[in-house]
């Protein structure tokens, strides 16, 4: 049997990091089986959907290099791929429930179903949902109703005695009464759409789909299309519903958690590689051990029995380390490549890169790339080579438990040792010794010393290495920006 998933997201907003992982163990489930993996489109909820938001799932796929053998733009044998353009299966198909009995007209207006709902709640009512007030109708009362013009929803009747059991493969068994599924649900709106629980039931049995790989909040839906499955006759699939992705705080990761569009993390800077990496990683692991991995040896080494049933935590920190890491692994060429548009974006190089422009970007390279952990991060690291904004807080000079007359002499002598050593071609080693010797004859640390050169530099207390900051700036501008910082001490 080949091996059939699908990723099937709603057009209704950006792609997220839930839903990216959904995706992730998908692709890479049916790339180690040698399956196939099918992108659906369910865009049923016209109110919501946007063409960005389709946009924005092509591309956050394309993004990452996940590539879908069936779906929209490449097409395959069970399309269209897209549900708006089915709506004619799920029409054909609702009829056919009705006529088997399995499920009914229903001509109940908005106003009469808040009615009995709010009877219910005033009741405080063990039985909260649809009455089935249209189950029994006559083919006289239905005929009387449609010619009053009312069009109406098609229901599914559930059956009221009984339990419906399915399988989970990492959560087992399980089972739900069916006096507790949702009451007689519409399958069909009265303006010919599906609702999701048809929709999607049809599409994974026409599409072929063996297993359905979805997030653990899709479980309460298990038992109704189960229903669904066996009203139609049909062979469910196999279900795997994955673990939560939950923030630092214990809580379902959200838009409060920071940004969780990966858009979001794209333009910030953010690799593909890193992103890919880490989000497999969270609800998932090889050995426990192994952290890094390239998608393809995941296409090879994932599989459904390491999934963790516990939900993942997703930690920034930990997304900007392996960002970090990735980002050394980059050539010097490949730096340049990156950063070319936050510089760009800043203003501090033009659009048509220059020769002196690529070049000191070169030089650059080396020494931002391990500093960065985003890609952003080269802007503030960098903009003293671009911009000469001379930081006129003096504060900002003196080092934690430095006093200002400290500072004054500790600034002082130290760029005298920094600039005779450079203008002599001596090693920086032999600066850092010099500097902290006479860290040491002041009583104060390192810090102290080098704190007030750099900020005299770079305009800031993060920077780049002082020695890469002054070779990329060169001594003479280096000289004249720290002769002007001493003067504010002056």
């Amino acid at each position: 049997m080949e091996v059939r998933v699908r990723y099937a997201p709603s057009p209704t907003g950006l792609q997220h990091i839930g839903g990216v992982r959904t995706a992730l163990y998908n692709y890479f489930f049916a790339r180690s089986m040698g399956g196939k993996f099918i992108l659906r489109v369910e865009d049923t909820d016209r109110e919501r959907y946007t063409e960005e938001s389709l946009q924005d799932l092509y591309d956050t796929l394309s993004w990452l290099g996940i590539k879908w053998d069936e779906g929209p733009v490449v097409g395959g044998p069970c399309g269209p791929y897209i549900q708006s353009e089915r709506l004619e299966l799920y029409q054909k198909y609702a009829k056919k429930l009705v006529e088997d009995g399995r499920a009914y007209y229903c001509y109940c207006s908005p106003e009469r179903l808040e009615k009995v709902r709010q009877e219910q709640i005033a009741s405080k009512s063990e039985y909260q949902g649809y009455d089935r007030h249209c189950a029994n109708l006559t083919a006289e009362e239905r005929a009387e109703l449609e010619k009053q013009g009312i069009k109406p929803v098609i229901r599914l009747k559930v059956p009221t005695t009984g339990k419906t059991t399915f399988h989970d493969v990492l959560m087992g068994d399980i089972t739900r009464r069916n006096c507790d599924v949702s009451p007689d649900p519409i399958l069909l709106k009265s303006d010919g759409y599906p609702t999701y629980h048809l929709a999607n039931v049809i599409d994974d049995h026409l599409m072929g789909i063996t297993h359905i790989m979805r997030a653990q909040e899709w479980i309460p839906s298990g038992p109704l299309h189960i229903l669904l499955y066996q009203a139609f006759g049909w062979e469910p699939p196999v279900y795997c519903h994955l673990p939560m992705v939950k923030g630092k705080d214990g809580q379902k990761l959200s838009k409060r958690h920071g940004d969780t569009a990966v858009r979001d993390f794209r333009l910030k800077g953010y690799l593909p590689e890193a992103i890919l990496n880490y989000v497999t990683l969270v609800g998932w692991s090889l050995d426990g051990q192994t952290e890094f991995f390239t998608k393809e040896e995941l296409e090879k080494c994932f599989k459904l029995e390491n999934i963790h049933v516990s939900s993942g935590t997703f930690d920034y920190k930990k997304l900007d380390w392996f960002n970090g890491q990735y980002i050394r692994m980059k050539s010097d060429e490949e730096i340049v490549e990156l950063i070319t548009p936050y510089l760009q974006k800043a203003g501090f190089i033009s659009k048509d890169v220059s020769e002196s422009e690529r070049a000191l970007m070169l030089r650059l390279a080396p020494s931002v790339k391990e500093r960065m952990k985003v890609l952003s991060d080269v802007v503030p690291l960098s903009a003293f080579l671009f911009k000469d904004e001379p930081n006129q807080d003096k504060s900002a000079y003196i080092a934690k438990g430095m006093s200002e007359e400290q500072t004054a002499e500790a600034f002082k002598r130290g760029a005298e040792i920094i600039l005779n050593n450079e203008k002599a071609g001596k090693p920086f080693s032999e600066t850092e010794s010099d500097i902290k010797k006479l860290a040491e004859d002041m009583g104060i640390k390192i810090n102290g010393v080098f704190q007030p050169v750099r900020v005299a530099i770079t305009a800031s207390a993060v920077s780049l290495p002082l020695h890469d900051s002054i070779a990329l700036l060169g001594l003479e501008e280096t000289e004249k920006r720290i002769n002007r910082a001493l003067n504010l001490f002056n």
